[in-house]
């Protein structure tokens, strides 16, 4: 990658470690389904004017049923989930549970487009989902005051990206990333609309929480949206996806630095699991070669050639 690319990856990585911060600061004084709703209609208010001025807005026509489809299983329902969760857990282990998606994108890829898991997938597979159970054994408990709601919630988010993965590359492959980003946020803020004017707080919000709504919006949204296609244009999806790598050390820090959250050798150790099996998952880091060439010469599990066959 050149250095520009490097710098964009790095700053997305920074913005969206941010948008937990952010979502940790606001969440209780909005509620997290009218913080999202704020959220999602700040960024549709920032990337339609420019999806227009790119001429892109031709490009919706004849998409809307799926761009909602995605507005609400890629933004509405897992933003929500998340702001739960960040009400009980910190910024940092909310950005580890949120590095799962990948695993949750390979698993249903898996289950609904037939992409093949080879063993190197799978160990990833199992070495993320186990990360996860360390690094929450004992402390996600479902009684009062736990956070076993909150964990529950921000897997169920992920698994929603996982889902919104497959959907948009079986019904809007070869559509503008922007068009599809734009349209599903405002897609997002229609669909949130009643119930945050529902669950609006009886409280004013204070500047604080308006300013880091303002910012999960902006910055953490509509900004972080454009380096990220930019970055697919330029380095490809493959190379892009590294930005999941980067968010968990970039939410730590800032949680550490303005919320005061401690990093204990646990969350060190469950991330850096976590972590290592997204990458096995995502094919990002390969098994051995000779563990690749003995799976190759493997015989094939019974029905193996009668799916190869009927994908064909």
């Amino acid at each position: 990658m050149r250095p520009s690319d490097v710098l964009e990856l790095i700053v997305l990585a920074a913005l969206w470690g941010a948008s937990f911060l952010f979502m940790r600061v606001a969440a209780p004084a909005f509620g997290p389904v009218a913080l999202i709703a704020v959220r999602v209609g700040i960024a549709a208010l920032v990337l339609l004017p420019v999806l227009a001025l790119r001429g892109g807005l031709p490009k919706l026509r004849g998409r809307v049923w799926p761009v909602i489809v995605i507005g609400a299983i890629n933004s509405a329902l897992p933003f929500c989930l998340l702001a739960y969760a960040m009400l009980s857990v910190t910024a940092g282990l909310a950005a580890i549970l949120n590095a799962t998606s990948p695993l949750w994108g390979a698993l249903v890829a898996h289950f609904w487009l037939k992409d093949r898991l080879d063993r190197g997938r799978v160990l990833g597979l199992a070495l993320g989902f186990a990360g996860v159970a360390f690094l929450f054994w004992g402390r996600a408990s479902f009684k009062p005051g736990g956070a076993g709601l909150a964990v529950a919630a921000a897997l169920a988010a992920t698994l929603s990206y996982g889902v919104a993965a497959s959907y948009a590359k079986r019904r809007l492959a070869g559509v503008d990333p922007l068009a599809v980003a734009a349209g599903s946020q405002l897609a997002a803020a229609l669909l949130l609309l009643a119930p945050a004017a529902a669950l609006w707080p009886s409280r004013p919000v204070g500047p604080t929480a308006w300013g880091a709504v303002l910012g999960l919006g902006v910055a953490c949204t509509a900004v972080a949206y454009v380096l990220y296609f930019r970055l697919i244009a330029h380095v490809g999806p493959a190379r892009a996806i590294a930005v999941t790598f980067l968010i968990p050390p970039f939410a730590i820090t800032w949680g550490a630095l303005f919320l005061g959250e401690t990093l204990t050798p646990r969350t060190i150790a469950g991330a850096a699991i976590v972590l290592a099996g997204t990458a096995l998952a995502t094919g990002l880091v390969k098994l051995p070669a000779k563990a690749r060439a003995a799976e190759r010469n493997a015989p094939p599990r019974p029905g193996a050639t009668v799916a190869r066959e009927t994908a064909r």
